[in-house]
């Protein structure tokens, strides 16, 4: 009697953009809006809605998308934004002077968006064999330690 393992399956990509310069308090009121939804329906949204927080969320979704597309070879009709946080960066601050050879400290915000996709048409876990699990690891233990560039034998 074989038995059987289940191997969890890769269903999320994500798509981090870092260090853009609006406040995280603005980018999470449009994100909020679509976090749940649809690949295709937060595309509208996004397109529809007028603030200027809309356009770097909607440059994530796409490059998540694409992140999808090439990772898992999913539809983009099968895709659905799982999880959507901003949390925020770095302060960009300047000096701007003022009367009297004085200077006030302008504190420009920055926040970070991550925007995770998730394959709804993939199951999570693939049952496999034990044994047939156990051998293939260890085929491509092997041929990983073997290999001519930068492995055991190329090494001076």
């Amino acid at each position: 009697m074989l038995k059987k393992k289940l191997k969890k399956i890769k269903t999320e990509v994500y798509a981090l953009g870092q260090h853009i310069s609006m406040s995280a308090h603005k980018a999470r009121r449009v994100v909020d809006q679509i976090r749940g939804r649809s690949y295709e329906e937060t595309l509208m949204i996004l397109e529809l809605m007028p603030y200027r927080a809309c356009y770097p969320i909607l440059k994530l979704v796409y490059s998540a998308a694409a992140n999808a597309n090439y990772n898992m070879d999913s539809n983009e009709s099968n895709l659905v934004i799982s999880k959507a946080q901003v949390s925020e960066g770095t302060a960009t601050k300047k000096l701007k002077p003022r009367a009297r050879g004085r200077s006030f400290t302008i504190k420009k915000p920055t926040c970070h968006i991550t925007i995770v996709v998730k394959d709804i048409s993939l199951d999570e876990y693939l049952e496999v064999d034990f044994l047939d699990s156990f051998r293939c690891s260890k085929k491509l233990k092997l041929k990983k330690k073997y290999t001519a560039n930068g492995g055991v034998w190329a090494k001076k």
